[in-house]
């Protein structure tokens, strides 16, 4: 398997908006958020399916999704965080956190375009641990 756009992203080939790391999982915002916030979380294992990690890395990945949910929860100071793995648009397995407040932003379609890079790096600074 070559490598993925999103292992290009932890080796930091290609730039992104950095929240979390650590030795297995890697966080970051998403460049077409569907909210303000809208993180991704992915293992630095390069596996295309969530359900195909091996389990020490899936558990690795579960507990980055938990420690990042409940700090953009706290930081955004939102009711809800989001989690979906879809698995369809980069064969690199991950998890989407999207804060919302109601039904309408969650089910909201991601921005479009040219990212809004001074909101992104706005944002990662206000979310980076």
């Amino acid at each position: 398997m070559s490598d993925s756009l999103f292992t290009k992203i932890i080796r930091g080939d290609i730039p992104s908006y950095k929240l979390y790391e650590d030795d297995k999982t890697y966080a970051f915002l998403d460049i077409h958020p569907k909210q303000p916030g809208h993180t991704l979380v992915i293992p630095k294992n390069q596996v295309e399916f969530v359900w195909d990690l091996p389990a020490e890395d899936y558990q690795a990945l579960m507990n980055t999704v938990q420690k990042v949910a409940k700090h953009l929860r706290d930081v955004l100071q939102v009711p809800y965080v989001g989690e979906q793995i879809v698995g369809i648009d980069v064969p690199h397995a991950h998890v989407h956190l999207i804060p919302f407040t109601t039904t309408e932003e969650f089910l909201a379609l991601p921005s479009s375009g040219e990212p809004d890079d001074a909101a992104l790096s706005e944002m990662a600074k206000k979310l980076a641990f």
